[in-house]
């Protein structure tokens, strides 16, 4: 396995900041050079990760497969135990009962039965042992699905919560939970929004006037499109 050279954010940030987990975990992975977290993974952090697509299970595997800190789950994580039916895209795979995926709101995609296939859901509470200290979801609008089934309480949670017109069509329950939990915005980028356990960080004016301004540019963003129709 080929180390990358350029670092993600959320690990650069980490860094920076002295938090070191000992348990990461991503849920939606897509190609492994891809991971929100390779960095943590290259690092030897335990790790667990969570991919439905049968395909891209085959790449993980194959990926890691020298790897002995990184344990797979090939499900969907769902808000019960069964199987479900999930939509292929392009680099998107979605719920097909998740409400608006991205490649539904920026690429006008509709669902197909030729994209379709199913695979075996499980609530996140059977996958999580209590552990993960930092946390990457992005599930293509299904992300509340893991929140809402969270037993850790990790530092770090990264969810995708927007991107271009797109919304999180869960995203107050996202927010509300991170209220509750004691969770503050660190940062967001062109997808998601990364939360941070308040006692853990204290943000500046700057940082604080950073992501109002981010907000402003993504309701615009969003406005473009209606003025588009």
């Amino acid at each position: 396995m080929s180390k990358q050279k350029a670092y993600k954010d959320i690990y650069l940030k980490c860094k920076n900041k002295g938090i070191q987990p000992t348990h990461t975990a991503e849920v939606g992975v897509y190609l492994p050079e891809t991971s929100n977290i390779l960095d943590f993974i290259n690092d030897g952090i335990r790790t667990t990760l969570v991919e439905p697509d049968p395909d891209t299970v085959k790449v993980i595997n194959s990926y890691f497969y020298d790897l002995n800190n990184v344990t797979l789950y090939p499900v969907a994580a769902y808000y019960k135990n069964g199987t479900v039916s999930l939509y292929r895209r392009a680099a998107s795979t979605f719920l097909g009962d998740s409400g608006p995926s991205p490649a539904m709101v920026n690429d006008r995609y509709e669902t197909s039965d030729d994209d379709k296939f199913e695979v075996e859901a499980k609530m996140f509470s059977e996958i999580d042992d209590g552990t993960i200290d930092l946390l990457s979801v992005d599930i293509e609008g299904a992300e509340w699905y893991v929140i809402q089934h969270l037993v850790s309480r990790p530092m770090v949670i990264s969810v995708e919560t927007h991107g271009k017109y797109y919304i999180n069509p869960k995203l107050k329950e996202i927010e509300d939970w991170m209220e509750q939990n004691g969770y503050i915005i660190w940062y967001k980028d062109r997808s998601d929004t990364v939360y941070i356990k308040k006692e853990l960080h204290h943000p500046s004016v700057f940082e604080n006037i950073k992501v109002g301004m981010f907000n402003i540019y993504l309701r615009l963003r969003r406005a473009k499109k209606i003025f588009k129709r």
